[in-house]
């Protein structure tokens, strides 16, 4: 089915039947993502008197999928059947999950690191079929709207999510709060069963030398679009600056602001509440603006926000930074899911996501790794400076692709021709 004939008979975004039952889902997995987060953190905390090496190993478990299993689960994604694997994939979650509680139920507590980790596994593999069917079902001129209406359910759970793992972990402990985790993923599956029927797609046989040649495919067709390396320079800046701001936030609490370290719970609640509110406008402008200028300002206004937060030690002016920097943030996740889409063939999404993802969360993970040590040898004005500048960069890096308008679907075997405004 080409983009024509979907957008000749394109209902409303809302009344879309795919868009439906992915909120839907969205909002079932959202509920247990949050709900075994915090119960997980709050278990190991307690279970280990709150041993940071504990502690920190429950994001180790959650981002090392991200690099072991990307690339493989975009390439995987693009052959089978992107509602088949989505369905499946929430059932293994949810099997394994109740696995994990048997043993947990039975002594091993330190088993809870699974739970995490096989769920995140299986999201490489979901993930990007959500993408591939966002493409087939989406007409191109709803994408950034559709974008911009996960990024506002993203920003709803930011909010809600502690406050929701907290209750449910506190009132009714670890065990249920894994069952209970459990049945949401067999709940997302269920609602799935809506989602349209797969297209019958020719695919190329399975097999070892076939797989590379596709995996290999998904790096070659990222560095033959202009807008795709650009994309990828961008991905990397800001996860380098991301990645050094976060992991230095409670320092700007302590340091700067002279709170205690409870206080970061209100900078971190101020940008959630921002980035519902800035998701919902983009939602309802995104139309109008391109997705490279929308990457654009939002990078740009992050990097005034980072350097602002750096050298702010007043309370109401540093909260004041993280609300814009919240309300921008929309615009450069928006910016990015949009034009991963635009840009990429349908039969090969998954790869370029799979290619492009890491390079945010692993940039990411190496600036939160030394940051310590950066702390150690810089003072926080400076790191945030730093920050700031390369989410300035990573601005600039749009400036030569701002004309650029999405390609027609061409074959994905085919070089990627960009055409200019």
């Amino acid at each position: 089915m080409d983009s024509q004939q979907i957008t000749a008979k394109a209902p409303g975004l809302f009344r879309n039947r795919f868009i439906q039952t992915i909120i839907m889902s969205n909002v079932l997995l959202q509920i247990g993502i949050w709900v075994r987060n915090f119960a997980i953190l709050l278990y190991v905390a307690e279970k280990t008197s709150k041993d940071p090496y504990a502690i920190s190993l429950i994001s180790v478990v959650e981002f090392a999928p991200i690099f072991l299993f990307s690339f493989i689960g975009g390439t995987f994604a693009d052959r089978w059947k992107p509602k088949r694997t989505m369905i499946w994939c929430d059932v293994l979650s949810a099997v394994s999950v109740f696995a994990v509680l048997l043993t947990i139920h039975y002594g091993s507590w330190y088993s809870v690191y699974f739970v995490t980790f096989i769920s995140a596994i299986l999201s490489q593999f979901s993930q990007p079929s959500g993408m591939r069917l966002f493409k087939q079902h989406v007409p191109e001129e709803q994408m950034q709207q559709g974008m911009a209406l996960f990024q506002s359910l993203m920003a709803i759970f930011l909010v809600l999510g502690p406050m929701l793992g907290t209750y449910v972990y506190t009132n009714l402990g670890l065990e249920t709060s894994i069952a209970f985790m459990g049945f949401i993923f067999l709940l997302s599956a269920l609602v799935l069963v809506r989602l349209p029927k797969d297209q019958d797609e020719p695919r190329a046989e399975a097999g070892k030398g076939q797989f590379r040649k596709e995996l290999v495919e998904g790096f070659r067709y990222v560095w033959q679009s202009q807008v795709l390396r650009a994309l990828g320079l961008a991905f990397i800046l800001a996860g380098l600056a991301v990645g050094a701001a976060q992991a230095l936030n409670l320092f700007i609490v302590t340091e700067k602001l002279g709170k205690t370290e409870q206080f970061l719970q209100y900078l971190l609640m101020v940008n959630g509440a921002a980035m519902l509110l800035g998701g919902g406008i983009v939602a309802a402008f995104s139309k109008r603006v391109a997705p490279q200028l929308l990457l654009a300002i939002g990078m740009l206004i992050s990097a005034i926000c980072t350097v602002i937060v750096g050298y702010s030690t007043s309370v109401p002016v540093t909260l004041a930074a993280q609300f814009v920097n919240g309300f921008a943030f929309p615009c450069i996740h928006i910016g990015i899911s949009t034009m991963i889409l635009k840009w990429s063939h349908e039969s090969i999404v998954g790869r370029v996501n799979g290619v492009l993802n890491p390079m945010f969360m692993g940039m990411m993970v190496v600036s939160m790794s030394f940051a310590g040590v950066l702390k150690g040898a810089f003072p926080l004005e400076a790191i945030f400076t730093v920050a700031g500048c390369l989410f300035m960069v990573g601005a600039m890096t749009m400036l030569p692709i701002m004309k650029h308008k999405s390609p027609v679907n061409e074959p994905a075997s085919l070089p990627v021709q960009e055409s200019h405004a």
